[in-house]
C-alpha cells in the first residue's frame, strides 16, 4: 500500500440538492482536479482553504461525521484516482459508510480501477450545447458499460441550446441499461427555456425520466 496524498478544496456535510438521493444527509468530498471547463461550472478550484489529505488524515476526518453517505465530488473525483483506489481498498469498510461518485462520465478507464469499491454512481453526460465543450458520447458508452456493474444513473444540465442528437443519445444510452435519465436545467434558469417542452422531447423516447433542479441553491444550501 502506498500513502497516497492529494489536494482537497474542501469537506463538508450538507444535503444532497441533486438527482434522485435529493434530502439525503450527505459528506461532501470536492477535489480540486477537472479534466473539463465547463461553461456553468461554479467550482473554485483555486481557493486557498484547500488541504492537503493523505488516506489516514481523510479517514480520520470523515469516520468522526455521523453520515451514511460519503459523496466524492470535484471537479473530477477520478482525476485522483490513485488516491481514491487507495483510500477506498484500505478504509471503505472501517469507514461503514456508502461510497457515491460524481462523475462527468469520461474517465472510465479510471473507474475500472476502483468500480468495485463504489455504491452509487452520479454520471453526468456533459452536453455541447450547455458545457461549450465537446460531446463525450463515446467515452460515455465506455463508461457506462462499466459503471451499470454498480447502482447507476444519468445526470444531464441542459439549457435551451440542447438539440435533437443529444436528446437522442441520451435517451438511447439510458434505455439501453434501463436506469433513470435525470434532466437538470442550468442555472439560473433561462426565462426562454420551455421545461415541459424538452421534458416531453426526452419522454416521447423514454419514460424512466425526472425533471430535477439543483434544489439545495432554492434552499440555500451548500
Amino acid at each position: 500500500m502506498q500513502n497516497q496524498s492529494t489536494k482537497i478544496r474542501e469537506i463538508f456535510t450538507s444535503i444532497q440538492g441533486e438527482g434522485p438521493y435529493i434530502g439525503q444527509k450527505h459528506i461532501f468530498v470536492r477535489f480540486c482536479k477537472c479534466n473539463l471547463n465547463c461553461d456553468y461550472c461554479d467550482t473554485d478550484f483555486n481557493s486557498k482553504n484547500a488541504q492537503v489529505y493523505d488516506i489516514y488524515k481523510l479517514f480520520n476526518e470523515l469516520d468522526k461525521i455521523n453520515c451514511e453517505v460519503v459523496s466524492f465530488t470535484g471537479g473530477e473525483p477520478l482525476m485522483d484516482v490513485a488516491f481514491l483506489k487507495d483510500f477506498l481498498k484500505s478504509f471503505k469498510v472501517g469507514l461503514n459508510k456508502k461510497i457515491y461518485l460524481e462523475t462527468n462520465g469520461i474517465l472510465y478507464e479510471y473507474l475500472n480501477e476502483i468500480i468495485d469499491y463504489i455504491d452509487i454512481i452520479s454520471m453526468d453526460i456533459k452536453l455541447q450545447s450547455a458545457t461549450g465543450q465537446p460531446n463525450r458520447f463515446i467515452h460515455n458508452k465506455e463508461f457506462l458499460r462499466i459503471a451499470t456493474k454498480k447502482e447507476t444513473f444519468i445526470k444531464v444540465v441542459f439549457d435551451e441550446n440542447i438539440i435533437q442528437e443529444e436528446i437522442d443519445f441520451c435517451t438511447n444510452i439510458a434505455k439501453k441499461y434501463g436506469i433513470l435519465l435525470v434532466l437538470q436545467p442550468k442555472m439560473p434558469i433561462n426565462e426562454k427555456l420551455n421545461l415541459e417542452e424538452i421534458y416531453n422531447k426526452f419522454f416521447e423516447k423514454y419514460e424512466n425520466i425526472r425533471l430535477i433542479p439543483q434544489v439545495h441553491k432554492y434552499l440555500n444550501l451548500a
